[in-house]
């Protein structure tokens, strides 16, 4: 094999979570204010398609990394921004705190298990 090491693609959930990210990010990105009304915040086009963007660049990073410690661990970061935002409007928005509290719960269990990767890969 020379210098050169056999780029092993993540698999598993590390590949999931990439294929994940890019999905959402797509999403954000193409369709801003629907992922505003599906959770039940207020509508800032501008701000979701930067949170979309700052998927596709986890995911990316994560599927095409021989080890991507680094974008898994990137993505926590951004689950902790995302629940500051939703948190943020779950304080402020009163009419749709059901759909804006369904939402925190989803990213508070994503959160879990991208910490819990990112711990695996960091270990490994």
């Amino acid at each position: 094999m020379g210098i050169y090491k056999h780029r092993a693609k993540p698999k598993g959930l590390a590949a999931a979570l990439g294929w994940f990210s890019i999905g959402l990010g797509l999403v954000q990105v193409l369709a801003p204010q629907r992922v505003s009304k599906l959770i039940g915040v207020e509508r800032h086009p501008v701000l979701m398609r930067f949170l979309g963007l700052r998927e596709l660049v986890s995911g990316v990073g994560i599927l095409t990394q021989y080890k991507p410690t680094g974008f898994l661990w990137a993505r926590v970061a951004g689950d902790a921004m995302d629940l500051a935002l939703l948190a943020s409007s779950l304080s402020f928005e009163k009419g749709q705190r059901g759909k804006t509290a369904a939402a925190t719960a989803a990213v508070a269990g994503v959160t879990v298990l991208d910490a819990l990767v990112s711990n695996e890969y960091s270990r490994n």
